[in-house]
């Protein structure tokens, strides 16, 4: 009972915040897009936004890795295994600029939403091929102006923490855009707050793992099926969920 009461008020501090926060944002927007055209100032303070709710929470601790390894001067098909409705905070955390994809019902919700708008983030209708297509150019558009995009090529959250299939999207993107394909684990971010879930359990230590890119170099002669497989091997081989790991958790970060 006392968990469901602290999620209650956590979630009511959510959306009370994030009006705040939104005015914030949409002064921000307006000032620096003269000279922002990439909208790197407003994609950070979303990152700050989002950081916010892991720090201020007691029972959520967050163990970033290799976040020295995302260059601004660089732009990425980011790819990530998806666990949770956390993820996307856990994500920006890493307070790195980039573009999500995401299911076009999202953009209508208050603030947040707004907020994704704002930001330039991409619309998808789910199974309508036009919005595809469209998401698909705007996706390279975006990189040509180097402008990283985040995926979940799995294209929906884990129940039980394992790798569902890779979906060929973000690898198709990253061959058309001829642009670095940037692996990060998330571990751990299920059991803070298991899917179709709103109540918030016990202490959690939550990470986001950089892995080493893989340059277009090193997929340029496959088929996009073979690079969404071999990005999910080295995906799978940081998850415990999948039986992979070394002891420590460690593997090469090239191991596929």
């Amino acid at each position: 009972m006392l968990n469901k009461v602290f999620s209650a008020a956590f979630i009511g501090f959510l959306g009370i915040s994030s009006a705040l926060f939104f005015c914030l944002a949409l002064v921000i927007r307006i000032i620096t897009a003269p000279f922002d055209s990439r909208r790197i100032i407003t994609n950070v303070f979303s990152a700050f936004w989002a950081s916010v709710y892991t720090w201020c929470m007691p029972s959520w601790a967050v163990r970033i890795e290799g976040r020295h390894k995302l260059s601004l001067d660089k732009n990425y098909v980011l790819v990530s295994n998806h666990q949770s409705q956390l993820d996307i905070l856990v994500l920006y955390r890493l307070l790195f600029p980039y573009r999500w994809v995401s299911k076009a019902a999202v953009f209508r919700l208050p603030f947040i939403g707004w907020n994704m708008l704002l930001n330039g983030d991409i619309k998808l209708l789910r199974g309508d091929k036009k919005s595809i297509s469209a998401m698909m150019d705007r996706c390279e558009a975006l990189l040509k102006k180097n402008i990283s995009i985040f995926f979940f090529p799995e294209g929906t959250r884990s129940r039980d923490g394992r790798l569902g299939g890779f979906k060929p999207g973000a690898f198709i993107l990253a061959k058309r855009a001829k642009v670095s394909i940037q692996p990060i684990v998330l571990n751990h971010t299920r059991e803070a707050l298991p899917k179709h879930s709103l109540t918030i359990k016990g202490r959690h230590e939550m990470e986001v793992r950089v892995l080493d890119e893989l340059p277009y170099e090193r997929f340029k002669d496959m088929e996009p099926g073979e690079i969404a497989e071999m990005v999910r091997k080295i995906i799978a081989a940081h998850v415990p969920e999948m039986g992979e790991q070394a002891p420590c958790g460690r593997l090469p970060q090239d191991t596929v």
